[in-house]
């Protein structure tokens, strides 16, 4: 199963992620974040293999938190996620080292799509 963790500030935005995506196939939430230095904890902690990352919180940004976790673990896949199509956020997302980035618009099939792809999984499961 791909172990994923979910990092959101909104634990509204949180829980509905884990609802959404913590029954799906082939999926194990491990576990969730409400800021970028508490990510940066639970992915030492829980070793996931995909996180799903909100750019803006306090404490510490996803950007910085993206950095930090893909230099201490290359091998964890990390999807930006935002609320704002903003090309500098995306490209400081991708510049710290996040395989995808979305939109909080996106649908779950979408989210779903690069959780399994992020994974390497994608061509496994079949998301009809």
């Amino acid at each position: 199963a791909v172990r994923v963790l979910f990092v959101d500030d909104h634990k509204v935005m949180r829980q509905g992620l884990i609802q959404l995506i913590g029954n799906q196939p082939d999926i194990e939430v491990v576990g969730e974040a409400a800021d970028g230095l508490e990510a940066v904890a639970k992915a030492n902690q829980l070793r996931p293999n995909v996180i799903v990352m909100d750019v803006s919180m306090p404490v510490m940004d996803g950007i910085e938190a993206t950095r930090r976790i893909k230099a201490a673990m290359p091998e964890v896949s990390i999807i930006g996620l935002s609320m704002h199509e903003d090309e500098d956020i995306f490209r400081s997302m991708r510049n710290a080292g996040a395989a995808a980035f979305m939109r909080k618009t996106a649908s779950t099939a979408e989210l779903l799509k690069a959780i399994y792809k992020a994974s390497g999984k994608l061509d496994s499961v079949d998301l009809s």
